[in-house]
């Protein structure tokens, strides 16, 4: 069981769980602090519930006299709507008959001051020319125009009588009645988005495969929005978070950079603050232990789900840290840098010099703690195309897994592979074949350096969006195992498979946790989503970016579960 200290008792950055020097620790599943917390909630509800029922019927009063204030206005407004459109149609009639415009007006006016007069019984205002010109009107070759104006008056009066019965009885007006809408009281605003996923929408490709129930959609919180769950005992509030600029362009990505890593290059000597122990401890302590039943039932708590999110560090490095000149041409994102410890170093001729050294590349676990299991980094850019495929040859890699497109929007990618034929650092890099599938596609790849051959596989999905999720889950799973199909099938000198995205931490932190917790799932029947999470981030800063991302994750290994259950029952 984990304990998350109240939010509270946090600092304002979500990444940061040491306590101020002037507060004791809350924690959500203290009963004691949990009571005292809903005893004022219910206080507060107490008094607001009186205070409403004392000024129900003043409002009640404030609503009638607002309808009927309103229902006047109108009646004036439809009014003279009927005048105007009466008048016009006399004053265009007579301009047809020959006579001026000015003179047409005037007649226009005596016609109505007729009706006028023999409506409320009282003599015309223009005294006997209105009713000479009505005499004059009212003959065979005339009399459509009286009817025709008549018709339109009694078109427009019927409207304003519908108008005015649904603005009485619906509060809306003519125009608005197909879509009326009752007030039900007091609604729940919902402090989320919709997402961009759903289970059932996940799982539409394996309905034949299993019998999933209905669930209903997942809110997903938006990352730098203050939020309150409601029935939450505590605030949790969400800090906005800092933009981290993509060098040359206004791409930016919702990252939060306050809890730095080592304070010194490579990790050596390096002196932690209390808050960075604090954050170190946390990740390194990390842990919460899903069965099957847990899992499925912790996939659809969205309000804990967000919670567990932010309330672990995300362990960014400092960028003062990496202050060395040049190095800002290797990075795509400015403050998306490799944490010290775990950085993978190129192999070069000039050790001291660290920019031949550097790739923003991580070495990152996997499962059951093997070591350089896995390599994280961001997606090459043009002045890194050289450095990666150095990293690719000198680790031994044999596969690649990329999930971004080229471009969205902006540059997520170089294109660091060839159509035929190219080399790059004494590396020739043919494409051998090249597989379009559904969701991804596969190139075979011959790597010649110094009279040795290798083989690579790159794996190329293109259906997962920036800082959100896939439409389907069983797309993303079919591509994890065939990945460890290919992965086993590697030679035994095979180094880490490297996994990349633009930044190196959003999507590829998604695939490399679904990755390992499969295989935990598989081999134990129970997964720790937190811990991996954890451990992740220790190797490499913001590693599953989102909220909705981490959502997605346990969303993925429920299906996943579920198609274990069903095959074992087979």
């Amino acid at each position: 069981m984990t304990r998350r200290l109240s939010s509270s008792t946090r600092s304002h950055t979500e990444d940061s769980i040491f306590l101020r020097p002037d507060e004791d620790p809350v924690w959500l599943d203290e009963p004691a602090k949990i009571g005292k917390i809903n005893n004022g909630k219910k206080d507060d509800l107490l008094h607001c519930k009186v205070a409403d029922a004392g000024g129900q019927s003043a409002q009640g009063e404030e609503v009638f006299l607002h309808k009927v204030f309103t229902l006047v206005v109108e009646f004036h407004c439809w009014a003279a709507l009927l005048v105007i459109s009466q008048v016009t149609v006399y004053w265009m009639f007579f301009v047809v008959e020959g006579n001026g415009p000015f003179a047409s007006i005037y007649k226009a006016l005596q016609v109505i001051d007729f009706y006028l007069s023999f409506v409320l019984h009282c003599h015309p205002i223009f005294g006997m020319d209105s009713m000479v010109l009505r005499d004059v009107m009212n003959t065979t070759q005339q009399a459509w125009i009286i009817y025709a104006t008549a018709g339109i008056g009694v078109t427009i009066s019927v409207c304003m009588v519908i108008h005015m019965v649904c603005r009485w009885r619906y509060g809306t007006g003519l125009w608005s009645l197909g879509t009326v809408s009752q007030d039900n009281g007091d609604r729940r605003q919902s402090v989320s988005r919709q997402p961009s996923f759903t289970l059932s929408e996940w799982t539409d490709a394996q309905e034949d495969l299993m019998d999933l129930d209905h669930v209903p959609q997942t809110p997903v919180f938006e990352m730098g929005s203050d939020s309150k769950p409601e029935g939450d005992a505590v605030t949790l509030t969400v800090t906005p978070v800092g933009l981290q600029e993509r060098r040359g362009s206004n791409v930016s990505l919702t990252l939060d950079m306050c809890t730095p890593g080592c304070t010194e290059p490579y990790g050596y000597g390096a002196q932690l603050s209390p808050r960075d122990q604090s954050a170190q401890e946390y990740l390194r302590q990390g842990t919460h232990i899903l069965t099957p039943a847990m899992l499925h039932t912790r996939a659809m708590d969205d309000q804990s789900l967000q919670a567990e999110f932010y309330e672990t560090p995300m362990n960014f490095v400092d960028p003062k840290e990496y202050n060395y000149p040049g190095l800002v041409r290797k990075n795509r994102y400015k403050t998306i840098l490799p944490n010290t410890h775990s950085r993978v170093i190129l192999k070069s001729d000039d050790e001291e010099d660290f920019l031949t050294t550097y790739i923003n590349a991580n070495y990152l676990k996997g499962y059951g703690g093997e070591e350089h299991a896995y390599i994280a980094t961001q997606g090459p850019t043009v002045n890194t195309v050289g450095d990666f495929w150095r990293m690719v040859w000198q680790e031994r890699t044999p596969i690649i897994v990329m999930i971004t497109n080229l471009e969205e929007k902006n540059e997520k990618c170089a294109e660091y592979w060839p159509e035929d034929t190219v080399t790059h650092e004494g590396i020739e890099i043919t494409v051998v074949t090249v597989t379009q599938e559904d969701d991804y596609s596969l190139r075979v790849f011959t790597l010649k350096c110094d009279d040795e051959e290798r083989s690579l596989r790159q794996y190329w999905y293109t259906s997962w969006p920036d800082q959100k999720t896939p439409d389907k889950a069983p797309p993303l799973l079919e591509l994890v195992q065939e990945v460890e199909r290919a992965r086993e099938e590697a030679p035994p000198t095979s180094g880490p498979m490297i996994v990349h995205c633009s930044a190196g931490i959003g999507r590829t932190g998604c695939f490399i946790a679904t990755s390992i917790l499969c295989k935990q799932l598989r081999m134990e029947r129970v997964v720790d989503i937190l811990g991996t999470t954890c451990q992740l981030r220790l190797d490499r800063g913001g590693m599953i970016q989102t909220c909705e991302q981490y959502q997605f994750v346990h969303h993925v290994l429920s299906l996943y579960e579920k198609q274990l259950s069903h095959a074992s029952e087979e």
